[in-house]
C-alpha cells in the first residue's frame, strides 16, 4: 500500500511540468507586444495576416485615444448645404399661372392630384411650355424660372404677369433607413431638411434605435453622429443639413454587445446603454474579477475593429488601476478577458487527469511531510 502511494505520489511533479501544455481553456501571451496568432489585417486596401499590437491601457493612451474620439467628432462634413430657396431638378412638377391668359393654365386647378398636376421638369432639367419651348430650369428658383417665362412670353404676350410654385417636390431626397418607424425615403422641400428633421418625418425612433451611433453616408463617406449627445446635450454641430443623396441608417442597439470572459464571477454579454460602458462597468456586471483564480496582470480588451484588431491589456494589481479601467470606454463587440492564475490552471488540469483523487493524494501527501 504505501509503495502504490509513493508511486502515485511520484507522478505529481511529472504531470505538473507537463500542464502547462495541457492547461484548459483560453490564455493570451504574456510580456509580449503581439498576439499570439496572426489576424486579418486592412492595410492600403487589402487583408493581410499579421499579429495584432497589444497596448498597455494607461493615462497616456485614454488620453491620446479620447482626443482622437473629439476629432472624429469635430470630422463631420461642412455645412455646405444653406439655407437657400429650393433649387428645381429633374421630376419636380411646377404649377405656373399666366394671369388673364386661362389657356395658358393647366386645367382642373387644385382638384387634380399634385403628382399629376403642372408641368413636370424632364431628366434632362427641360421644362417644355407652350411658346416659350424648352426651358432650362434645373437649379433654378421658382422666382428665376417666373423671369426665364416672362421673359419668354413677352414676345407674344404685353404686359404678362405670372406666378410659378413647386406642386410636387421629387428631385432631391434622402434615405432613412434602420431603427426608425416608417424607414424610406424622404422628399426636400422649401425647407432644408436637418438630421432631426428627417429622423421627425420617418415617424421617429424606434425602442431598439441606439441614437448615439446613428450613420450618415455621403458622397461615398461614412460619419458618425452622435443623435443622442444632441438630444441630451444640444450639440447642434451634429444636427446637419441633409442634401440629396444622403443616406441615415439609425443602428440597432441590440448589436451593441461587449462580451466578457475569463476569470469573473459571471461570463456574459452586457448591453451597452445610451453609448457608453467602461472596463470598469464591465467588470462590475460580470460580478467583478475572482482574484482566488484570476491573474489580475492579465485584463484584456480585445477589438476585432473591422479588419483592424486592437488589444489592451490592463494591469490591475494595483486597486488603483480601477481608475484607468473607468475611464476606458468600450465598443461594440469587445471581448474583456481576466486571464488565470498559473496554480489554479496546474489544479484544473490535475483534477480533469485524475478525477476524485488529487484532493485524497494531496492530503496523503501532507500527512506524509512531502
Amino acid at each position: 500500500m504505501f509503495r502504490f502511494q509513493f508511486r502515485s505520489m511520484s507522478l505529481i511533479p511529472v504531470l505538473l511540468l507537463q500542464a502547462c501544455s495541457l492547461t484548459p481553456g483560453m490564455e493570451m501571451e504574456t510580456n509580449s507586444p503581439l498576439s499570439h496568432i496572426e489576424v486579418p489585417v486592412m492595410k492600403d486596401g487589402k487583408l493581410v495576416k499579421e499579429k495584432a499590437k497589444i497596448s498597455q491601457i494607461t493615462a497616456d493612451l485614454i488620453i491620446d485615444r479620447e482626443n482622437s474620439k473629439q476629432r472624429e467628432i469635430n470630422n463631420l462634413p461642412t455645412q455646405n448645404v444653406p439655407m437657400t430657396e429650393y433649387k428645381i431638378g429633374p421630376h419636380d412638377r411646377l404649377q405656373i399661372t399666366v394671369w388673364e391668359h386661362p389657356e395658358l393654365n393647366d386645367p382642373g386647378g387644385e382638384k387634380i392630384n399634385p403628382e399629376l398636376a403642372g408641368k413636370m421638369v424632364q431628366d434632362d432639367g427641360m421644362l417644355y411650355y407652350p411658346y416659350v419651348g424648352n426651358v432650362p430650369v434645373q437649379g433654378k428658383t421658382a422666382n428665376e424660372v417666373r423671369d426665364l417665362l416672362t421673359q419668354g412670353l413677352s414676345k407674344y404676350f404685353k404686359k404678362v404677369k405670372l406666378d410659378v410654385r413647386v406642386l410636387s417636390f421629387q428631385s432631391h431626397r434622402a434615405a432613412v433607413v434602420g431603427q426608425v418607424k416608417t424607414p424610406g425615403i424622404q422628399a426636400m422641400n422649401e425647407t432644408p431638411m436637418t438630421i432631426t428633421e428627417a429622423i421627425s418625418r420617418a415617424g421617429g425612433v424606434t425602442d431598439d434605435a441606439d441614437t448615439s451611433n446613428v450613420t450618415l453616408a455621403r458622397d461615398g463617406k461614412l460619419y458618425k453622429i452622435d443623435v443622442m449627445r444632441l438630444y441630451e446635450k444640444g450639440s447642434t454641430d451634429q444636427n446637419l443639413l441633409l442634401k440629396d443623396g444622403d443616406v441615415l441608417n439609425v443602428s440597432d442597439r441590440k448589436d451593441n454587445k461587449v462580451f466578457v470572459m475569463g476569470e469573473v464571477g459571471r461570463q456574459q454579454a452586457l448591453q451597452i446603454n445610451k453609448g457608453k460602458l467602461t472596463l470598469a462597468q464591465a467588470l462590475a456586471e460580470a460580478y467583478g474579477v475572482d482574484f482566488n483564480t484570476s491573474h489580475p496582470e492579465e485584463i484584456y480588451v480585445i477589438r476585432s475593429g473591422e479588419q483592424k484588431p486592437e488589444i489592451f491589456q490592463l494591469n490591475a494589481e494595483s486597486p488603483d488601476a480601477l481608475i484607468l479601467a473607468d475611464q476606458f470606454t468600450l465598443q461594440a463587440h469587445d471581448t474583456v478577458f481576466v486571464g488565470t492564475a498559473g496554480v489554479t490552471q496546474w489544479s484544473r488540469v490535475l483534477n480533469q487527469i485524475l478525477p476524485g483523487s488529487f484532493t485524497s493524494m494531496m492530503g496523503q501527501a501532507a500527512l506524509m511531510g512531502m
